[in-house]
């Protein structure tokens, strides 16, 4: 699930962290976000005062990361490119981002948390074995307690996001469809964040097969009880009619320029416009949306009525997989919650 590069680089860009940032990582693999955000503050050093330039340095970036050879390379890669010092505090911690509020906040949260259905709860018997097993989180910091590992991720982000700060997360679709723990999830987001963008991307993306996924990019507000921080989610779809793969046809960041430049980083969102893969929602339209489903599409697949847009054999092949395993997918979910159910009662 590592997350291609020029993605990566077109979140950054349309994030635009400076120095005056604090960013996170919850997950963050081989911190490729980090790199990516610090680089980008990074154009202005050379205006910097030295006390700037030290934040930069040793307190602009931070990585959460649950497996220890992982988080080796995220730390070394970090010191190769700069951030850091051999001697100072360590700006990767090792361990599980989802199992305590960690009390801080940050201005800027970028990441890509792992897929999966399931959180794993690891316990040492009384023979010193460990074993792991599948356990809805309870925090207080929760609105909802679900099993389900982006949910949860998404809950600690709008946990430890700054007020007045803006995140950007990559999630699968079941995010934006999933009812009961879902459903709560996305109402809060609409209303006490301001869910401004999503960006639905294509397959072919990920290494693993099955993964439809998304960017959501959301701003903390202060508190406005009674009235929804969202106003207008305007969705970019990079989906349809697009075909990409790992190796044949890789995802370029050429490919991310218009909905770069639909996003307007830099300018107010009222001056946004739509386009054919541009459109916006109301928060109205959202919420009277069956369980606030956001899994919208409008555009039409050109490849089911014109034989000639058919992508290559290759890519049909791959794109059937995918459609399957995220099918498989969904079916084990279900069986998993009627078995849940079934053993409650």
């Amino acid at each position: 699930y590592f997350t291609p590069r020029p993605l990566i680089q077109a979140m950054v860009d349309v994030i635009d962290p400076t120095v005056a940032d604090s960013v996170v990582d919850p997950a963050c693999g081989t911190g490729g976000f980090l790199l990516v955000a610090h680089e980008q503050a990074a154009r202005d050093a050379a205006s910097m005062t030295p006390t700037q330039r030290d934040k930069l340095r040793d307190d602009f970036v931070y990585g959460y990361e649950l497996v220890d050879g992982t988080a080796r390379l995220a730390a070394m890669n970090l010191l190769l490119h700069g951030i850091g010092t051999y001697s100072g505090e360590a700006q990767i911690d090792v361990r599980d981002s989802l199992t305590a509020d960690p009390g801080r906040r940050w201005s800027v949260v970028l990441s890509n948390p792992p897929f999966g259905r399931k959180s794993s709860l690891a316990t040492i018997g009384a023979d010193g074995r460990e074993s792991r097993e599948d356990a809805a989180i309870e925090r207080q910091d929760f609105a909802a307690s679900t099993s389900n590992k982006q949910l949860n991720f998404l809950q600690h982000i709008m946990t430890i996001l700054d007020t007045d700060g803006r995140a950007a997360v990559v999630l699968p679709d079941n995010v934006l469809f999933e009812g009961a723990a879902g459903e709560t999830m996305r109402r809060k987001l609409l209303a006490d964040f301001d869910l401004h963008t999503m960006l639905r991307l294509p397959t072919g993306l990920f290494y693993a097969q099955g993964v439809k996924a998304n960017v959501l990019f959301f701003d903390k507000r202060q508190a406005r009880p009674g009235e929804p921080w969202t106003d207008k989610l305007w969705v970019y779809d990079l989906r349809t009619n697009k075909h990409f793969t790992l190796k044949q046809n890789p995802l370029r960041r050429a490919d991310l320029d218009d909905f770069v430049a639909c996003y307007a980083p830099g300018r107010s969102r009222l001056t946004r416009v739509e386009s054919e893969r541009f459109r916006a929602f109301t928060y109205d339209e959202l919420v009277a949306r069956d369980k606030a489903n956001l899994d919208i599409t409008w555009l039409k697949d050109d490849s089911l009525t014109d034989l000639d847009s058919l992508p290559s054999p290759d890519v049909i092949a791959r794109e059937i997989v995918e459609d399957l395993t995220a099918a498989l997918a969904e079916f084990e979910a279900v069986t998993a919650s009627l078995e849940a159910q079934l053993n409650r009662n």
